[in-house]
């Protein structure tokens, strides 16, 4: 979720890219449905796992600029890079309206780190260049 309503509102600022811990072997139908509710479709997302962005990191931190964790643990990661925790509760196995819980409050939080990226960029200073958030699926850095 996160990672499409980034791609969404805020590809002029970001670039965003998800994984998860243990991911799914495709995307619940339950999100699929409230997403589209949003106008959103998630036809080519597909779940990735951490390991094979965290693994990315080792040579290329530089790229990387935030990592935004919603897995309630923390991340091991070998280069130092900006980590912002989101205490988002996973609404797999609950019903329809827990998952549009977590989508609104998926979407606020994202539109959020979006406002704050345009201010930096509307500031024009260096670090409004440097706060980029990569989603075409390679990091970035901070």
């Amino acid at each position: 979720m996160a990672e499409a309503f980034a791609r969404a509102h805020g590809s002029d600022v970001l670039e965003a890219q998800s994984a998860g811990l243990a991911p799914a072997l495709a995307i619940a139908p339950l999100t699929h449905a409230v997403m589209l509710e949003r106008d959103i479709d998630l036809g080519d997302f597909y779940p990735k796992e951490l390991g094979s962005i965290i693994g990315r990191l080792g040579g290329v931190a530089d790229s990387v600029d935030l990592i935004v964790n919603m897995s309630g643990y923390e991340l091991q990661l070998k280069n130092p890079v900006t980590v912002e925790e989101w205490d988002v509760p996973d609404p797999i196995g609950e019903p329809e309206a827990v998952f549009r819980e977590v989508r609104d409050e998926i979407e606020r939080r994202v539109l959020g780190l979006i406002e704050t990226l345009r201010s930096r960029k509307a500031v024009g200073s260096e670090t409004a260049s440097a706060a980029r958030v990569d989603s075409r699926r390679r990091p970035t850095r901070q």
